[in-house]
């Protein structure tokens, strides 16, 4: 099973852009997320995971989020081999964006009422957007 979920916040405004074929949506932006700290008199430690997402999601990630925004991800990693100009192999690594939640809203504020209504309301746009997963239909897993 290849499954990651993360929440942490944008290191940089998404970026958008839109492919040369067919137009999709196409939305990269890279998220710090906190490592667990077992020992609390050292500092806070990150990691910083570049992720990706396409379509109507690329779009509303795009539309909505922000640098610094707090934001939870979950998909699929993804390892991609390439060739640079010199020859040489190289490997970049992903989150594939599959369903994402709006943790804070695009003004900021995460603690009074009017920003949970509109969190609220992000939180059901996302479901629109998720809502074109195709269920998996255990009866077609070969284990």
């Amino acid at each position: 099973m290849n499954k990651i979920q993360l929440v942490g916040r944008l290191t940089a405004d998404p970026e958008l852009k839109f492919t040369s074929g067919n137009g999709t949506a196409v939305t990269k932006f890279t998220m710090a997320v906190n490592r667990p700290r077992l020992d609390k008199s050292k500092p806070q430690e990150a990691d910083f995971i570049p992720c990706v997402c396409f379509g109507k999601r690329a779009e509303a990630i795009a539309n909505y989020v922000q640098k610094g925004h707090l934001f939870g991800v979950s998909g699929r990693l993804q390892i991609n081999k390439y060739v640079d100009k010199d020859g040489n192999n190289r490997w970049s690594t992903d989150v594939a964006v599959e369903d994402f939640e709006f943790l804070q809203s695009k003004g900021g504020d995460t603690n009074n009422s009017n920003s949970q209504q509109t969190s609220s309301k992000l939180k059901d746009s996302a479901s629109e957007f998720n809502s074109d997963l195709t269920p998996i239909d255990d009866g077609d897993i070969p284990f």
